[in-house]
């Protein structure tokens, strides 16, 4: 019985063994193909559009996922290859779990963080000690430029953003525009580190950069951050932030919350850097710190009277249409790549534009279709470039996200956080301001490196 039962278990394997290593078809001029591409646009669409028709942004997206993979997955059971569609997408699945793992504890405990009034306290203090909104614009800015190498870009504009939040609730205008910023300094200081973003964790680990090559990346991320942040600065009112000043003290457990967070971020990159496991594991692990620590203040509250904390209803307070946009975004590219959309696109920049070109081109790919993919797609191309190019392309992949809104996760995820405070159409009123600082950080790396723009 248990040969039978341990022969059952291995089935499977053997049956995909047959086609899981067979080529993927080329249908970049299938009708099939023609019609993924149509349908993802059109899903952008209504995605840009999310604040005029009010129509939630995960929604198309993952119904076009869903159509994207059911062609797919016709076409290849039509071929004879019925497992190898699903092996494709049980890997794009996996790409997306670990990244809906890492999000929805980083969410949780910004909840937690919220309900404990931390960030209430903080824009108490904030305003006590009177700031100008400018000087708030340009604090929050620099603060998400230099979380984001130690967390990553994602879970720093999180938290900024809700500083901003808190901060400037009576100033719409401010938020919008700060949450512009935070966008744009939390790409750009992710993207100096391999611990600041995906991409550059994609580059580190496929040993085409050393560790400590990427901080010759700072000066570029620095200029691509403070040059659009000085025209939006005039934007910005110069007056002092108001609001009610009055006292408002952390609940029991605040600031243990945000000890037991930096402890989080710092088990995810120990996960990452010293065990070689998945960050979304050591964020995980991390929760459990707040699952614990949660009976400790349940168990006081009742003491005291007051209504327990549910790290439960944290989890629920967790913003769930952005994390189902990301499934549908995920899957839907993830389906284009499979089909051969993003290799050829590759293929086609470098070979006609040359990699200086076509690296630039690559970022700005990056603010309409996400960088992952992306540069995924460049990675699997390997063309053959120098460590400065290589440089340039996890640059222009980072910062590049920052042209739009939906760029980006921390544009994303900002946008759902924001109540619509901040959306693509206020974003997209300053992509011209934001390109500049594009384009001066793509001459100052082509200058330091000695790399000719031509």
């Amino acid at each position: 019985m248990t040969k039978v039962l341990f022969l059952l278990a291995w089935l499977p394997l053997s049956v995909f063994a047959s086609d899981e290593l067979a080529a993927p078809l080329d249908l970049t001029n299938h009708w099939v193909g023609y019609a993924a591409l149509a349908l993802f646009v059109l899903a952008y669409i209504l995605v840009m559009v999310e604040e005029f028709t009010h129509f939630r942004k995960s929604k198309p997206v993952i119904l076009v996922a869903g159509v994207i993979w059911g062609l797919i997955g016709w076409v290849y059971a039509s071929n004879g290859l019925p497992h190898s569609a699903e092996v494709a997408l049980r890997h794009n699945l996996l790409e997306y779990s670990e990244l809906f793992l890492f999000l929805l504890v980083a969410m949780t405990y910004i909840e937690a963080m919220r309900e404990r009034l931390v960030f209430e306290s903080l824009k108490t203090w904030l305003i006590l000690k009177g700031f100008t909104f400018r000087q708030l614009f340009w604090m929050t800015g620099f603060l998400a430029f230099f979380i984001s190498p130690m967390a990553d870009n994602l879970t720093t504009a999180l938290i900024m953003g809700a500083v901003v939040l808190a901060v400037g609730s009576s100033n719409p205008r401010f938020v919008s525009i700060a949450m512009v910023n935070i966008v744009v300094a939390s790409n750009a200081g992710g993207a100096f580190s391999p611990f600041g973003d995906i991409t550059t964790l994609m580059v580190w680990q496929k040993g085409l950069v050393e560790f400590s090559e990427f901080f010759a990346l700072f000066l570029p991320s620095l200029v691509n951050f403070v040059v659009p942040a000085a025209i939006m600065h005039f934007a910005i009112e110069d007056k002092k932030a108001t609001g009610d000043q009055s006292d408002v003290k952390i609940k029991l457990g605040g600031m243990g919350i945000v000890v037991l967070f930096t402890l989080t971020i710092a088990t995810a990159v120990g996960f990452h850097s010293f065990l070689h496991l998945p960050p979304a594991m050591g964020m995980m692990t991390g929760l459990s710190y707040l699952m614990i620590m949660s009976y400790f203040i349940r168990r006081k509250e009742r003491h005291l009277q007051e209504d327990g904390f549910d790290v439960f209803r944290k989890v629920a307070g967790a913003e769930w249409d952005t994390l189902l946009f990301f499934f549908g975004i995920i899957l839907s590219v993830g389906g284009l790549g499979f089909m051969g959309y993003l290799a050829l696109t590759s293929e086609m920049i470098y070979a006609s534009l040359g990699a200086t070109y076509a690296n630039i081109l690559v970022g700005l790919l990056s603010s309409v279709v996400d960088n992952i993919p992306v540069m995924f797609a460049v990675l699997t191309m390997n063309p053959d470039m120098s460590t400065s190019q290589w440089l340039l392309v996890t640059l222009t992949a980072g910062v590049g996200g920052s042209l739009l809104s939906v760029g980006s996760a921390a544009g994303v995820a900002l946008m759902g956080q924001s109540n619509g405070l901040y959306t693509f159409v206020s974003h997209l009123k300053w992509t011209g301001v934001i390109a500049l600082g594009y384009m001066a950080s793509v001459a100052v790396h082509l200058w330091m490196s000695g790399i000719a723009f031509a």
